[in-house]
């Protein structure tokens, strides 16, 4: 009997070693701070267009130059974001990214020429770039696997708040009092960071087992078991401390091959699905459509929010592969209603139906990307790349990202010059495309260790 109450005692503590700590959802608050700049910066041109083209005396060229020059900045902070954050650790590159992003955000406040404001854009994307990268690493690396895709996917959900809180409240405040709003979320992120642990799996790569395992025992709870946890997390590491520390070269080896071609398809089907395209233009889709922009523009935030909590609940349940089909069917359905809307415009068919139409596409598109391809391909890219190859391979799909991200919103304005709806119908094929993807080739990480996941992906075969 003895023996028995010992073992009930030792499943108990076992447990709650799986569950949520408070240090849990305070460090994962913290970490999704960044991810709210993230947002924030995204959706300030729009309100503050007209404010700061007025008032600063800019032209057209000026504001889209000025708009633009955000994806530059987050390019180069990509590209530098894995290696600063193994050199830094996740903690400190969360902070120096909100330093570059504060400082942009004061640039803007102050700034009375365009260059003062275009380099303060550029910070702001640089901070933002390493963001993209760091947070969803830094969540998933100290969530428990049986919550980490929910916890991972906040960061998206505090990107799309950040976007729809700058969309409302730009609309009655001036642009300077929505710059300082900018601020407030980067200095309560450097606060933040003072009291919450380094990622055990970061310190356990750099050799520091005792402060690994109290970081985990800290994230897990003082009761929590952290044994098995802590030794698998060790047994991995020594075995890819065996590897060398590879640069993007080393990346196309082909035991990597496969994680590299989930991680980068993704980006590359996320950004092409014509998600920025949707969103930075989505006014004058409205307005060519015949329908209210400031009504669709209020609607657009209504559907945000509540689908992208939904993906929260919905990814340690369902899975990421069944969420991902279905995210991607809907987008690939809202891009051809978008596009079936414009085909019966140029047609002069079903005039009073056609805007509805175009309304119903957006929403349906916005509301399923937020679903599951908004954060997904982030909370996968996050568990897919062995630690020895995590800095390089996640630095390269950040860029990807941001460069798709570019290149769709640069041409849109060409490609709806020539076909438009050409354009939703070639967004929607992507979006179809992107189905078999994840059918043939993205694995399912629910519940299973980053070990595992990773192990399993390096030795499977396409």
């Amino acid at each position: 009997m003895g023996s028995s109450k010992e073992e009930e005692v030792s499943l108990l503590v076992r447990r709650t070693s799986d569950g949520i700590s408070p240090v849990v959802v305070l460090s994962t608050l913290v970490a999704v701070c960044g991810s709210f700049v993230y947002g924030s910066a995204v959706g300030f041109s729009s309100p503050a267009q007209s404010g700061m083209m007025d008032e600063l005396s800019l032209s057209l060229e000026q504001y889209s130059l000025f708009g633009s020059i955000l994806t530059i900045g987050a390019m180069f902070g990509a590209v530098m974001s894995g290696k600063i954050a193994d050199k830094l650790g996740r903690r400190w590159t969360m902070g120096l990214s909100q330093v570059f992003c504060l400082l942009g955000w004061l640039a803007i406040l102050y700034s009375q020429v365009s260059w003062l404001l275009d380099a303060g854009r550029l910070f702001i994307g640089y901070g933002i770039g390493v963001t993209s990268y760091v947070v969803p690493v830094y969540i998933a690396e100290i969530t428990p696997k049986n919550l980490r895709g929910a916890f991972t996917y906040v960061n998206q959900l505090m990107i799309a708040t950040g976007i729809s809180v700058m969309w409302l409240v730009g609309i009655v405040i001036h642009w300077h009092t929505l710059a300082l709003i900018g601020t407030i979320p980067c200095l309560l992120q450097v606060l933040g960071l003072f009291f919450i642990p380094e990622s055990p799996r970061w310190l356990a790569k750099n050799g520091r087992w005792k402060d690994s395992e109290s970081a985990l025992q800290q994230l897990r709870g003082k009761n929590a078991a952290i044994i098995d946890e802590a030794a698998e997390i060790r047994d991995y590491t020594e075995t890819v401390h065996q590897l060398s520390e590879s640069g993007v070269v080393d990346l196309f080896q082909p035991e990597y091959t496969r994680s590299l071609i989930v991680g980068v398809g993704l980006m590359v089907l996320q950004q092409f699905g014509g998600v920025n395209a949707i969103a930075f233009y989505a006014n004058s889709i409205f307005i060519s459509a015949g329908f209210s922009s400031s009504i669709g523009s209020i609607a657009l935030v209504i559907v945000q929010i509540p689908f992208t909590i939904l993906g929260v609940l919905l990814m340690d349940v369902s899975g990421r592969r069944p969420l991902l089909m279905v995210s991607a069917a809907g987008t690939c359905l809202g891009c051809l209603f978008l596009g079936i809307s414009f085909l019966l415009q140029d047609l002069q068919e079903y005039k009073a139906f056609s805007p509805i139409l175009a309304l119903v596409g957006v929403l349906v598109f916005k509301g399923s990307f937020s679903l599951g391809m908004g954060g997904i391909p982030w909370v996968i890219m996050s568990e897919i790349f062995p630690i020895n190859i995590k800095s390089s391979a996640g630095s390269l799909v950040t860029v990807v990202n941001w460069f798709g991200s570019w290149v769709v919103t640069y041409f849109f304005n060409f490609l709806m010059s020539c076909s438009t709806e050409g354009t939703f119908f070639l967004f929607s094929g992507v979006c179809g495309l992107t189905i078999l993807f994840v059918v043939k080739l993205v694995p399912e990480t629910k519940g299973r260790t980053l070990e595992e996941i990773q192990a399993s992906m390096t030795t499977s075969s396409l």
